[in-house]
C-alpha cells in the first residue's frame, strides 16, 4: 500500500492525471489507477519509468526511506509512515513502555482490539 500511496501523491504534486501519467510511462490508466489502489505492482521496467518522471529512488516507492542498523550489524528499513507511527507512539509513555515489555503480546492485543 505504500507505493499507491506515494504514487498518488507524487501525481497529485505534479498535477498529473491518472491518464496522463499512464501515458508518459506507455501503461493505461486503469493501470495507474490498480497501482494506486494496491491491487496490480508494477513491473521493473514501469518503476524505473516512475523514477524518472518523479525523480524519486525506487526504494522511496518501496517505502525503504531510513536505514537503520541494529544491535546485531544488521539493518532495518523504515519508510516515513513507519517513523510517524513510532513518533506518536513515543506521545503515549505508559502504552510505549507496556509495548516495549513484551512487543509481540502488545501487538496482538492491538489487533485482537481494531477487529
Amino acid at each position: 500500500m505504500i507505493l499507491g500511496k506515494r504514487l498518488r501523491t507524487l501525481r497529485k504534486e505534479k498535477g498529473l492525471t491518472q491518464k496522463e501519467l499512464g501515458d508518459m510511462i506507455n501503461v493505461t490508466k486503469v493501470s495507474i489507477c490498480c497501482y494506486e489502489n494496491g491491487t496490480r505492482t508494477p513491473t521493473l521496467d514501469t518503476l524505473l519509468e516512475l523514477e524518472k518522471v518523479f525523480g524519486v529512488s525506487l526504494t522511496y516507492f518501496l517505502g525503504q526511506d531510513e536505514v537503520v542498523k541494529k544491535e546485531d550489524d544488521s539493518y532495518l528499513y523504515l519508510s516515513e509512515e513507519d517513523i510517524t507511527i513510532l513518533e506518536e507512539l513515543k506521545k503515549h509513555e505508559s502504552l510505549y513502555e507496556k509495548l516495549l515489555e513484551d512487543p509481540k503480546r502488545g501487538i496482538e492485543l492491538i489487533d485482537k482490539k481494531l477487529r
